[in-house]
């Protein structure tokens, strides 16, 4: 019997914190089914994708504390985090999962608003007269 793996991924301001156990290949977020928190079918699927990738979908249980951001930071954010537990179970899938660029962090976040100006690089109206 596998005992738990734990891992981590981020996106955004998104955080997600999974718990990886042998089972069936439930997904529960927030004490919440993945269907019901991601209802959306092509987060569903960005979520799965490492899963599917190496055919483990129902293999193991994950648990999720999603905190932060939006639907679509969050459910990257997971995926990030799916990636890296699989490669804690099995270090030999890495290779597979960073060709598709799941073991990559985005390390895209939004640009903070400057002073003077109306958003990060927006400017206000110039007015001639």
């Amino acid at each position: 019997m596998m005992e738990v793996v734990n891992a981590l991924g981020r996106r955004k301001s998104a955080i997600a914190r999974i718990f990886v156990t042998e089972g069936t290949g439930k997904i529960t977020i927030n004490k919440r089914d993945l269907t019901e928190y991601f209802p959306s079918s092509i987060l569903q699927y960005v979520v799965k994708q490492p899963l599917n990738k190496l055919g483990v979908a129902e293999k193991y249980d994950i648990k999720v504390n999603l905190c932060g951001g939006g639907f679509t930071g969050q459910s990257q954010a997971l995926r990030l985090a799916i990636a890296r537990a699989l490669v804690k179970i099995n270090p030999e899938d890495k290779a597979a999962l960073r060709a598709e660029g799941f073991m990559t962090r985005d390390p895209r976040a939004v640009e903070r608003k400057k002073p003077g100006r109306p958003k990060a690089r927006r400017r206000f109206q110039f007015s001639k007269r």
